[in-house]
């Protein structure tokens, strides 16, 4: 019995390493047909990386734009956006994940904030939230802090003690 638990923590480990790298895997082929599809023109590789029903939204002028995302894939330009992008970030947990991309073309570039889910067997990019920015405005990201804990609060007051600091 002791030699059989170190190989079956050795099995369980192998398989959640290679589960996430298959996770990764998946998440940067969605991303990446859709980098590819917008910059060649390429409509089979967006509809392969959005869901069909995917929010699109920006702001225009003060106000919340929403594009269907058939109607965004079907006004891509023949021979493509002739943008470079790039995977900023990705973060994914279960089924559920979000992504930043930054697409440079010649005068600015486009940013990305991609909320994604896993449909069955592959990951699809549900909503995309974007902003056209300055080519050398720096993207902020904040993260990496502990995670915020919530206690439940009980009905009845609890006595205070004395050395609780508090």
């Amino acid at each position: 019995m002791k030699k059989v638990l170190p190989i079956l923590s050795l099995v369980v480990a192998s398989f959640t390493a290679a589960q996430a790298q298959s996770e990764d895997a998946a998440i940067k082929e969605t991303l990446q047909n859709y980098i590819d599809g917008g910059a060649t023109g390429d409509t089979a590789s967006l509809n392969r990386a959005f869901y069909p029903t995917a929010n699109l939204r920006s702001l225009a002028n003060g106000r919340v734009t929403s594009t269907p995302v058939k109607e965004f894939i079907g006004r891509t330009p023949k021979g493509g956006a002739n943008w470079t992008g790039r995977i900023v970030s990705y973060s994914y947990l279960g089924t559920a994940g979000s992504a930043v991309l930054e697409m440079q073309l010649d005068a600015f570039k486009f940013v990305d904030f991609l909320s994604l889910m896993k449909i069955g067997n592959d990951w699809k990019i549900v909503s995309r939230v974007f902003t056209r920015a300055d080519k050398s405005q720096p993207i902020t990201s904040v993260g990496g802090g502990k995670a915020a804990v919530t206690q439940k609060k009980s009905a009845a007051k609890p006595k205070p003690k004395s050395d609780d600091g508090w």
